[in-house]
């Protein structure tokens, strides 16, 4: 493959994201263009402190959350020496997991084809917030005490942080630490900093702010859960970049990393997938490009790489309200000067839901919402065809005329408008999840979950077929999720966390 690359229309583009973020008062960040060899343009904007008006630049050192897991899945995989093969399950190395999470392997448990239940949703779920802390070992505990999956392994795609931590703990069981791997095999030979903090509240030199607005301005981004290798490592654009070459010239620390990332990985029945392990595949017209994407509360981050072409980009930045996949997308569309695919309109607006499954999606305005997650929508083969680009989550979507029909996760969905009913009626009162002692109430058209000063208050709609869908503040964020009521029993239902059964305030004298 040839291409002219336009590396001065790409910065362009590059410097007309970040000038959005130069404003008065508000934070910003970085993005990066370069091949194997040298820099070949960047842009910044906005401020890397909004305490200290420090301007953002290329050394401003962020979070680079989920962009952390390509690295560690290099460093478990090549460089620990703990002999990990991803054919091993979970459970030849934590004996205390139940199946069938302990029959995951770790290929799957790093390829989001796992079934893994997410823990910081998981524990949203249960109403702990995104600001209280839990410490590895008890999150260790928690994910021993059931083994339940959110869908059998390998039937489907879904993102989920916890098999990169599982996979961490094989590790430090063995005495091998991610920090002192990334130290000695990236940070030192490149001279470069990568740090790996255990918690959000560790010392990190240089580290500046993440940040969210609500209605009344700018707000300093926190978190409490315990920092595993799917989302610790902090460094900056500039040291992000240096590594990212070294993975393009396949040489030094990043010999033979890209092709072990990428390499192709299947769910059952031979379905390719385009997640590999910590990297993901898109396609831009005729080009395919690799990265992966980070979000922690107040950071966003990205990066692409066109490997044949030799050429790269990088983002990073400290403001929720970043849309790190989309910046990436057209700057590296303009480098490739290969325009992105039209957006699709082409599922009618509103809330839908299947018929004998608690799964929902929301269409507004050309985005689709699937048990909680968003995506935007793009033409697929024909106009009427709606696709995501995401590998994480990929799409493909027809409106028949009277519902939507197609893939998610490339497991077979069908949706139809919703029916409400009136099953909130029947379900008002105290429901208990006793493994954990927690709680929450219905009352009225409302959820309430949570103690004292941390309760918080849901709205709740019918989805139908004794369904209520719950939209809850959570920090920065909004959660949602659904109630499947059976019975006594009502299962709680999000993306990235399908394992949680409550029960009827009159059982609890069974336990």
């Amino acid at each position: 493959m040839t291409s002219d690359l336009q590396w001065q229309t790409a910065e362009a583009t590059a410097k007309r994201i970040t000038q959005h973020w130069d404003k008065p008062g508000e934070p910003g960040g970085a993005i990066t263009l370069f091949d194997s060899k040298t820099l070949r343009g960047f842009a910044t904007g906005g401020l890397a402190n909004l305490t200290t008006s420090e301007p953002f630049s290329m050394d401003s050192v962020v979070r680079y959350a989920s962009v952390t897991k390509h690295i560690f899945a290099a460093l478990a995989l090549l460089k620990s020496h703990a002999g990990l093969s991803p054919d091993d399950t979970l459970g030849q190395y934590l004996p205390e997991l139940k199946p069938p999470m302990s029959q995951v392997t770790i290929g799957q448990a790093l390829d989001m084809t796992g079934g893994l239940p997410d823990v910081r949703e998981t524990l949203s779920l249960l109403g702990i917030s995104v600001y209280n802390v839990s410490d590895a070992d008890a999150i260790m505990a928690f994910l021993a005490q059931d083994g339940a999956l959110n869908f059998p392994a390998g039937t489907e795609i879904s993102y989920s942080n916890t098999g990169y931590r599982l996979v961490e703990e094989i590790l430090r069981r063995k005495g091998i630490l991610f920090e002192d791997l990334l130290t000695e095999h990236i940070a030192h030979p490149l001279d470069i900093t990568f740090r790996a903090p255990e918690t959000w509240f560790d010392i990190v030199p240089n580290l500046v702010p993440g940040y969210w607005q609500d209605t009344t301005g700018w707000k300093t981004a926190a978190a409490g859960l315990h920092l595993s290798a799917s989302g610790s490592l902090t460094g900056s654009v500039r040291s992000l970049s240096v590594w990212l070459q070294s993975l393009l010239a396949n040489n030094g620390p990043g010999a033979g990393v890209l092709k072990t990332l990428t390499a192709q990985r299947h769910l059952q029945g031979n379905i390719p997938s385009a997640y590999g392990l910590g990297t993901t595949s898109s396609q831009i017209g005729e080009h395919t490009v690799y990265g992966h994407g980070g979000s922690h509360a107040g950071y966003k981050t990205y990066f692409l790489l066109h490997p044949e072409l030799d050429a790269g980009i990088a983002l990073v930045s400290n403001r929720e309200d970043t849309t790190a996949y989309m910046h990436a997308l057209e700057v590296m569309s303009a480098l490739l000067a290969s325009p992105l695919p039209a957006r699709s309109n082409a599922l009618p607006d509103g809330l839908y839901s299947s018929i004998a499954d608690p799964y929902w999606l929301k269409v507004s305005n050309g985005t689709a919402s699937y048990l909680g997650s968003a995506d935007n929508l793009y033409q697929g083969e024909d106009v009427g065809e709606a696709i995501t680009l995401s590998a994480h989550m990929p799409m493909r979507l027809r409106w028949n005329g009277q519902a939507i029909e197609g893939e998610i996760g490339h497991a077979p969905r069908y949706f139809r408008p919703i029916e409400p009913n009136d099953c909130l009626k029947m379900v008002q009162g105290r429901w208990y999840h006793p493994e954990s002692k927690a709680a929450f109430d219905i009352d009225g058209d409302k959820l309430r979950i949570g103690v004292g000063t941390q309760r918080a208050s849901g709205q709740l709609t019918s989805l139908g077929a004794g369904r209520l869908l719950v939209e809850l503040p959570d920090g920065p964020w909004k959660k949602t999720f659904c109630l499947y009521f059976q019975g006594y029993n009502v299962k709680l239902i999000s993306n990235r966390s399908r394992v949680l059964n409550f029960y009827r305030e009159e059982c609890r004298s069974s336990w």
